[in-house]
């Protein structure tokens, strides 16, 4: 198995850093505005874009952690029975714009998951998408508002996006 890098630590930190420019510039204001990362890799991802828009505008955005484990469609083909947690989101939602943010985009199976856990506690007035890596190969009309980087894959292709506070290093990688 080959391992071909796609982003380093360094990498990582001006992607988050550009993203979080594109949030504030099409949003025009931090008001209203929620940060909501999906587990696990999504939520530091999602932590690390409130302090870079925190760094930029002075403005701590509130922010939510998503489990969609629940909420998958696929959960009668895993083999282990999930822990069912009801949602609960410390914020109000309803009326805000919420930011989902994930490491990768792929079928859209998973951002689906999160907007019916988003829609089934709160009716947000807008939910917008930001990925790290967006690999292609959608099997649902979902495409994402702030992409890091567009890695066209094959389907036997992995892309493995590692965070520090998980995984002990920042890297984003294409396994063949």
């Amino acid at each position: 198995m080959s391992e071909r890098e796609l982003m380093d630590q360094s990498g990582m930190q001006r992607t988050l850093k550009r993203i979080a420019h594109e949030v504030l510039e099409k949003n025009k204001s931090t008001e209203k505005l929620v940060i909501l990362g999906i587990k696990t890799r999504g939520e530091f991802l999602a932590k690390r874009l409130q302090e870079k828009i925190e760094e930029i505008e002075g403005v701590k955005l509130p922010l939510e952690i998503l489990d969609i484990t629940f909420y998958r469609d696929d959960l009668s083909k895993k083999s282990v029975s999930p822990e069912v947690k009801a949602v609960s989101f410390e914020h109000d939602l309803t009326g805000k714009k919420v930011v989902i943010v994930d490491d990768v985009l792929y079928t859209g199976r998973t951002v689906r998951a999160a907007m019916d856990a988003i829609l089934e506690n709160a009716r947000p007035s807008h939910i917008q998408l930001a990925v790290l890596v967006d690999r292609g190969h959608r099997e649902l009309p979902i495409r994402a508002d702030y992409v890091g980087k567009n890695i066209p894959t094959s389907k036997q292709e992995r892309v493995k996006v590692e965070v520090e506070e998980v995984d002990g290093k920042d890297l984003v990688s294409v396994l063949d």
